[in-house]
């Protein structure tokens, strides 16, 4: 894992008025907070401290995206994407239909998970369901550890959610506590009739009385593991990993 660049890492060759930026990972819970890093290069391979890296390569700019090789793979992209799908489904049945439906993903990655979902009740239901997005960063109950400037993300519900079924869309269950900052978010924009909750990944560790109704896959981990959920949209490429060691 990367996470000061306070030297030229070894390995990597320099190019003059070429720029590259690497994102290092650091864990926050269930989500990863990213650093971005400008060095002046042109990538071809990274060691750092004897540790192997592998770079996926943004085909829109030059950034890339570190990770180590001491991963396991739980879902690769077409798997991920039969896991999306077979979770619309049971949205779908859980509402029994799509009416009155809202489905609302979690800044970050929960929002292009919601789209998704939201794009496969499309195919196979023929209702483009509304869909939301929640930035929680303003309703955790660590708010005073995370700095005097919390990154706030966009929060977007322009529906009336008086008497709809939201379905909260997430990333990686982990504490429970992101959802519940998600409920006490959702509170200020109304009473819906039933909130139920969808995520990808449960990987346990609950620290709250907080069971999801639809989940993708369940993961066991170990206290030194971590899950990442990557999405092109971000990351260019789709995966759900466990990283770290056992």
């Amino acid at each position: 894992m990367l996470d000061e660049l306070d030297r030229w890492p070894s390995g990597l060759r320099r190019t003059p008025g070429k720029c590259v930026y690497v994102k290092a990972y650091r864990e926050f819970e269930s989500h990863p907070i990213r650093r971005r890093y400008k060095i002046p290069c042109e990538p071809d391979a990274l060691g750092r401290d004897g540790a192997a890296c592998r770079f996926n390569f943004s085909p829109r700019a030059a950034i890339l995206l570190a990770m180590t090789d001491r991963h396991q793979v739980v879902l690769d992209a077409r798997a991920m994407d039969r896991t999306l799908r077979r979770m619309a489904d049971e949205i779908v049945e859980l509402n029994n239909g799509t009416d009155d439906l809202i489905i609302v993903g979690i800044q970050r990655r929960g929002v292009q998970l919601a789209a998704r979902i939201v794009s496969s009740i499309l195919d196979r239901e023929g209702t483009d369901v509304p869909r939301g997005a929640l930035d929680i960063t303003l309703y955790r109950d660590d708010l005073q550890t995370v700095g005097p400037r919390p990154v706030v993300g966009p929060t977007n519900l322009p529906w009336n959610l008086e008497g709809k079924h939201v379905v909260i869309v997430d990333d990686v269950l982990f504490t429970g506590r992101t959802i519940r900052a998600a409920l006490d978010e959702l509170a200020d924009f109304g009473r819906p009739r039933r909130i139920a909750l969808a995520v990808l990944i449960d990987r346990g560790g609950r620290e709250l009385p907080i069971q999801p109704d639809v989940v993708g896959k369940t993961v066991e981990i170990g206290p030194g593991q971590r899950v990442d959920v990557l999405v092109t949209e971000l990351d260019d490429r789709d995966a759900v990993i466990i990283a770290g060691s056992a």
